[in-house]
């Protein structure tokens, strides 16, 4: 109760039950936060004690439904609903964050929205960081359930939150694996868009390289240049460099280079 240790743990000494778990913070005037806190509790016949530095999120479930009219009679229903609580806030964030990526996938099937990579980024930051926890809690749940030492009253509550915990976790995996389909689609939109820039610049360079040209033979300082003397030489240049640049064009056209 009094280590600094902030690393998921689970001990069972004499018939008592001690872990250290993770959940999210809030603030003291109920906001929640997006850091993580550390609870530490032990169990044993009759009783349960708590311990948490910061407000944790699963503390005000757990004040809500006894407000609701929960009464833990005994350790193992104790256990039930401090579990059912994690559970529940975890729940509850992650389904946050499928809303989110939900409504980046409808914006990205929109052609006229451009979701927020950012965003999409710090969704794939939330779901690291809950694989983590989740993952942690899943070994203090599976170090509990191998534990010879373990009140066997208490096991079903460990159980069905190890049952919760694989549940939440494998649609934190899902998620994972969504947003990470949902970046491949923005990187393989950002690369056409990219490409078809590259192609209209090419075009464009390709269609004012002869007409560049002409200009750069006519403004040579020497002699003989045609139309040099003649009052529509400039008239006449400039058109030939249009005329060039008309049969690129058509060239490009014929060779299958320009889809316009």
């Amino acid at each position: 109760m009094l280590s600094h240790d902030d690393h998921h743990c689970a001990l069972v000494d004499e018939g008592y039950v001690a872990c250290v778990l993770h959940d999210f913070e809030r603030k003291f005037d109920g906001q929640d936060t997006p850091s993580v806190g550390t609870l530490r509790f032990a169990v044993g016949d009759g009783f349960m004690l708590t311990v948490r530095k910061h407000p944790l999120r699963c503390a005000d479930v757990v004040r809500r439904r006894i407000e609701e009219g929960a009464r833990p009679v005994d350790a193992p229903m104790a256990l039930e609903l401090l579990a059912g609580a994690i559970s529940e806030v975890m729940g509850s964030v992650l389904g946050n964050i499928e809303a989110a990526a939900e409504r980046v996938e409808d914006e990205l099937l929109t052609d006229d929205l451009s979701p927020n990579t950012s965003e999409l980024v710090g969704m794939r930051r939330r779901t690291v960081r809950m694989h983590r926890m989740l993952a942690g809690l899943g070994a203090a749940c599976r170090r509990l359930e191998s534990d010879t030492e373990l009140p066997q009253p208490l096991l079903p509550a460990i159980e069905n939150f190890a049952q919760r915990i694989i549940a939440l976790d494998q649609r934190v995996t899902a998620l994972q694996s969504q947003l990470r389909l949902l970046r491949d689609e923005l990187d393989l939109q950002a690369a056409q868009r990219t490409n078809r820039s590259l192609y209209v610049l090419s075009i464009l360079s390709a269609l004012m390289l002869p007409a560049t040209l002409v200009t750069g033979l006519f403004g040579m300082n020497t002699g003989g240049l045609p139309w040099a003397t003649s009052s529509f030489g400039t008239l006449a240049a400039t058109l030939s460099a249009f005329g060039a640049a008309a049969a690129v064009y058509w060239v490009l056209r014929r060779l299958g280079f320009v889809r316009l």
